[in-house]
């Protein structure tokens, strides 16, 4: 498939004849964009008899049923959470039960729940009764596997007995029953079942961080595959067969993630496929859970590539394309028997179109548009740059320039992704869309560090945390000046966890590069975030301290003194919003205030937002409204875009109850030790 992939030149060649446009398109209510979503979520029952999808009752986002057949409003509510919404819930094989996860506060400890949809609705709640599977206090609870063959059958880990290591439990979904199969006292990060619902495998990172992957016998566990805590690889799933697994991994000499078969029996490997068009690694792909073979591979580029191994599958998914043409296709839930699919139709001015696509008939059925009354036609397109970086590497970005606008002089925020061992991808994006529709450019880039682009470029962000990874942003910036796109002057930087680190570095480390800076749960002191991972992480302990540095080492310790923003803070002079979650148990609030506090005992402006009721990141829609209204008018006022004035009484209610003084914040700590500022 042939890439689209922008230069400076080619994009200014695109974006010229918009000086003659129209002006901008109306403001967009904010709440088109960050309010509780009317729709979303749908997934068909496994037997193919009813749709389930995800709509507000009574306020917060809940899982409603109706018959495949009947139209949506004859749906109904089968569960009831008060405060916090459900992101995402499934169901058990045999369609008797759906199933979800919830946490308290976004404190991550999450619990699994149970509700039977043909229950009568109890008076008090108007919906069937849900049942805690567990619930317990402080204890996060990880599902390792749900086995077709054992629709009744949950193999789940609890962190109860030892909160960095989950211990492997089956539980039963009719009754809650919960039996232990093996206690972890062997720093077990993952375990592997079968088609069968056998336990076969188990993952573990031994103590200098490399990954070993174990067969598991009747007496005991023997190592078949390893890797190096630089390198990646994992279980992928069973083959047809049910005796060898498909392995990702690119150790040794491979720069891309490829697919191997992986003999547990020997622990012979043999390559299976890697990107044909040999840029990027395998990203994904889907097994068939009807007969477990590969019905096709992805390769993330700038968009998907889609490689087709079962020959009828591609027939029919080209007849699907023909029917949602200039999409890309996203599937979903699929029946037992894989007719019946769950589709997402989307673009990057399409949030999406949900469709029940039959494969036999074959037909296709609309079921709702994602958003639908977020006007498409005033959105601006987002399309993949690329630019270099300060020692040449090619960096992949999104940008998104404002529509109705010509391309000169705009005003721009960088919106680096967090992770930051995560990356940006084509599509609708909410935060790119509603910026631009204020008037700015947005820029995402994948710096160094980010994945998909091979190991090398993974491992050039070892050690580089607010510096060479910084310096992509910058020169990403430069970029957009030297075509004449930007006004360095009203150049802004938002984003949230790595993100938001990001944001507070470019503002510390680069003080004359932005006008504006918004930063979401941000880390501000790398040795105080390490100190407070939580302790379910420490599989990935090792991992953190060899891409980042060890802080039990001297050396480790100066340079994650050298790259936190707190150490340069007297360097700030940028306006800066800093938003926070209370509960946040991977970026702890201290992370928030330390900075907060240290801005503002140098005298320069700063504003603060905590919510009480969230962790990393907002899941709550009143909450994600009252921050997005500060920040438009924040930008607005310190970079010229527009914003949108009026604002409902429950939004000011709320920015009023989170915003915070910053007279009132404790906690400014002086890191010894610190280098000088690092990136330019």
């Amino acid at each position: 498939m042939k890439q689209l992939i922008l230069s400076i030149a080619a994009l200014l060649g695109v974006v010229a004849p918009i000086v003659a446009l129209a002006e901008q398109p109306p403001l967009i209510d904010r709440n088109l964009f960050f309010g509780e979503i009317a729709i979303a979520g749908a997934q068909i029952s496994p037997d193919g008899r009813f749709i389930s999808f995800l709509k507000p009752y009574k306020g917060t986002r809940n899982i409603w049923v109706k018959r495949a057949d009947e139209p949506f409003s004859a749906a109904r509510p089968v569960s009831a959470e008060a405060t916090r919404p459900i992101r995402s819930y499934f169901w058990s094989h045999d369609s008797k039960y759906i199933l979800y996860s919830q946490d308290s506060g976004g404190d991550e400890n999450f619990n699994i729940y149970a509700i039977d949809p043909t229950l009568a609705a109890e008076p008090k709640t108007g919906v069937p009764p849900t049942r805690p599977l567990t619930d317990l206090k402080g204890v996060r609870t990880e599902i390792f596997a749900v086995p077709k063959p054992k629709p009744d059958i949950l193999y789940i880990g609890l962190n109860d007995r030892d909160p960095r290591w989950h211990d492997l439990y089956e539980l039963h979904i009719s009754t809650g029953e919960k039996t232990l199969l093996r206690k972890n006292t062997e720093n077990i990060a993952a375990w592997e079942f079968d088609h069968e619902g056998a336990l076969r495998l188990a993952e573990r990172t031994n103590t200098v961080g490399d990954t070993e992957i174990l067969r598991v016998d009747a007496d005991g566990f023997k190592q078949i595959y390893t890797c190096t805590v630089l390198e990646s690889c994992g279980v992928y799933g069973f083959d047809a067969a049910n005796k060898q697994v498909y392995l990702v991994t690119n150790k040794g000499p491979l720069d891309l993630i490829e697919l191997d078969l992986l003999d547990p029996a020997t622990g012979a490997a043999a390559k299976v496929e890697s990107d044909p068009e040999k840029r990027v690694d395998l990203t994904n792909g889907k097994l068939s859970e009807v007969d477990h073979r590969i019905l096709f591979t992805e390769y993330e580029d700038d968009t998907v590539r889609r490689y087709f191994k079962d020959k009828a599958f591609a027939k029919d998914y080209r007849w699907l394309q023909s029917k949602l043409p200039d999409r890309q296709i996203a599937f979903g839930a699929a029946s037992n028997d894989e007719n019946l699919w769950i589709v997402n139709a989307y673009s990057d001015t399409e949030p999406g179109v949900t469709y029940v696509w039959n494969r036999k008939a074959p037909g296709l059925t609309l079921q709702y548009r994602i958003r639908e009354e977020l006007p498409r036609e005033a959105l601006a397109q987002r399309k993949p740059y690329h630019y270099r970086s300060s020692d040449g590497l090619d960096i992949p970005a999104y940008l998104t320039l404002p529509k109705g606008l010509a391309a000169k002089n705009l005003p721009l925020i960088v919106h680096p992704h967090g992770g930051p061992w995560a990356r940006d991808s084509f599509g609708y994006d909410t935060y790119a869309q509603f910026l631009s529709n204020r008037g700015y450019a947005v820029l995402q880039p994948n710096f160094r560090g980010s994945t998909s682009y091979g190991k090398k470029f993974l491992n050039a962000g070892n050690g580089e945390w607010g510096r060479k990874m910084q310096d992509d942003l910058t020169w990403g910036v430069k970029a957009l000046v030297a075509a004449g796109i930007v006004d360095p002057a009203r150049a802004g930087i938002a984003g949230g966890s790595y993100g938001g680190y990001a944001t507070l570095a470019g503002v510390a480390f680069t003080p004359d590069v932005y006008a504006a800076a918004v930063a979401i749960v941000a880390p501000s002191n790398l040795i105080t975030l390490l100190d407070a991972i939580p302790p379910y992480w420490e599989a990935g302990r090792k991992q953190m301290y060899t891409r980042m540095a060890d802080p039990t080492t001297p050396a480790g310790k100066a340079l994650l003194i050298a790259e936190s923003p707190l150490t340069q803070a007297k360097s700030i002079v940028t306006p800066l919003l800093v938003v926070q979650g209370k509960n946040d148990p991977r970026v702890n609030i201290r992370e928030s205030d330390q900075i907060v506090a240290a801005v503002r005992d140098n005298g320069k402006p700063v504003e603060y937002l905590v919510a009480p009721d969230e962790g990393h990141g907002f899941a709550r829609p009143i909450n994600n409204l009252a921050m997005v209204t500060a920040m438009e008018e924040f930008f607005a006022q310190y970079l010229g875009g527009r914003y949108q004035k009026d604002v409902p009484p429950d939004v000011a209610a709320k920015l009023k109850d989170i915003t915070v003084d910053p007279k009132t914040v404790s906690g400014a700590v002086t890191l010894k030790g610190a280098l000088a500022p690092q990136g330019n």
